[in-house]
């Protein structure tokens, strides 16, 4: 697969920067609720607020959807995300509440499109846990008893049965959910958000944030907010601050890349009937997905973990971009001579838990944070969750199923670089041994 001619992006490769960047915030100001963060969740959460008739201010270091919410693949996933098995293990009782919230995440985003005429090219086609081998097959046989036992709307069958590429063995689809354009639904938020009582500040970076006479002081360079109630959705950039809890998550960078476009006949004879996107069960997932434009995007494979704040402005490394391009040549013999036309990527956050998480600081600041790779369907879904505590003054059974009483986290092992990198060991050396095995089986030397 030709890497010669990679265009590496710093932003999404998904749209361009909103033209109307608003004014930062020069002055000081005061507030009911001041939301620090403007991608999907806090978007969602000020949104949410602003149609509840409450006093909201937002602020944005960036432009509202500069960061993961505007680059990831456009997956709207309907299950829960991280190792599904683990997660049964240490969690059972909580399975189905997680599978509830993933599934209605998926839902909310897709009354969200409806409710402000958002085109973003959504499909709702689905999402498949594809397996490459048979020991990946036998992970799905798994995870789909654990998911339907906990009562999620899932499938399973071969690649034939649920219309994905033959270079699968097949796997398990998510009824719930789908594929869009995460670029065009991010600043269709955004456009819904300024088109209301909220006011928006973006380019304006929180430098501190504390408390001061019962209320929370939002530090930025050229002003100040005060606010009866703060919200953080931040995500990835939540640890700038003093007052984030320790080890709340850990930024991850991944990577996404798209093909040139492919010619649909050559797309035809991939059998990818369904259009569902692709999620393969290694540990650290493979993701493909089709485009409106006749090109694939695919990505991650390997963990990046940031390590000082605030974290760095950065494009793909052109060496992952070339595994990834190997990894893709590998799964679809056929397109092996496609060539690859652009990278971007973005920093997400993880979780030592590998769960979603929700909570309180203290009595007037809430953050949600890390869904762990699934934030397209459920920050925003969260982030208006949240805007109904503040309103309402009750949890949401959905938003009770993430809810953490004491913002107290375990150190993230399995996240330290010496944990990234075995975990990358291990995927590859499954994979050698599983094309070993497929040689054999065609009769091919190694």
């Amino acid at each position: 697969m030709n890497t010669d001619n990679v265009e590496y992006s710093a932003f999404s490769g998904w749209a361009d920067p909103p033209a109307d960047i608003q004014p930062a915030l020069t002055g000081d100001l005061t507030c009911d609720v001041a939301v620090v963060g403007g991608g999907l969740g806090g978007t969602a959460t000020a949104l949410r607020l602003a149609e509840r008739g409450r006093d909201v201010v937002l602020l944005e270091a960036e432009f509202c959807g500069h960061g993961a919410s505007s680059r990831n693949a456009g997956q709207v996933a309907g299950a829960p995300g991280g190792d599904l098995q683990l997660l049964d293990l240490l969690y059972r009782k909580r399975m189905p509440g997680m599978v509830r919230l993933a599934e209605r995440a998926a839902h909310h985003v897709e009354d969200l499109i409806t409710a402000h005429g958002i085109d973003c090219d959504y499909e709702p086609t689905g999402n498949v846990l594809a397996a490459v081998s048979r020991g990946q097959m036998g992970r799905v046989r798994r995870v789909t008893r654990i998911l339907q036992r906990a009562g999620a709307h899932v499938e399973r069958g071969t690649s034939e049965e649920l219309g994905i590429p033959r270079g699968f063995l097949g796997g398990m689809r998510e009824l719930a959910g789908g594929m869009m354009n995460p670029g065009a639904f991010t600043f269709g938020m955004r456009r819904a958000l300024l088109g209301t009582s909220a006011r928006v500040f973006e380019r304006t970076k929180v430098t501190d944030v504390a408390r001061e006479r019962g209320k929370v002081l939002l530090t930025t360079p050229h002003g100040a907010v005060r606010a009866n109630t703060v919200v953080l959705a931040t995500n990835a950039y939540a640890g700038e601050w003093d007052i984030t809890p320790p080890r709340l998550s850990v930024p991850i960078w991944v990577t996404e890349v798209e093909t040139e476009p492919i010619d649909p006949v050559r797309l035809a004879a991939l059998g990818w009937t369904s259009r569902s996107g692709l999620v393969t069960q290694h540990v650290v997932m493979e993701n493909y997905r089709l485009t409106p434009r006749d090109t694939i995007v695919f990505g991650v494979r390997r963990l990046e973990r940031g390590t000082t704040y605030p974290l760095p402005r950065r494009k793909p490394d052109p060496a992952l971009v070339e595994e990834l391009a190997e990894a893709f040549a590998t799964r679809f013999p056929a397109l092996s001579d496609v060539a690859v036309e652009r990278a971007w990527g973005g920093w997400i956050a993880i979780t030592s838990s590998w769960l979603p998480l929700a909570g309180r600081i203290g009595d007037n600041i809430l953050y949600s944070i890390a869904c762990n790779g699934h934030g397209l369907a459920q920050a925003p879904y969260l982030g208006s969750l949240i805007a109904d505590l503040i309103v309402d003054g009750e949890r949401h059974e959905d938003l009770e199923a993430v809810w953490r009483r004491k913002p107290v986290f375990p150190r993230p092992v399995m996240m330290g670089p010496l944990g990234l990198r075995t975990i990358w060991a291990v995927d590859r050396f499954n994979d050698r041994v599983n094309g070993s095995r497929r040689n054999a089986r065609r009769g091919l030397a190694p």
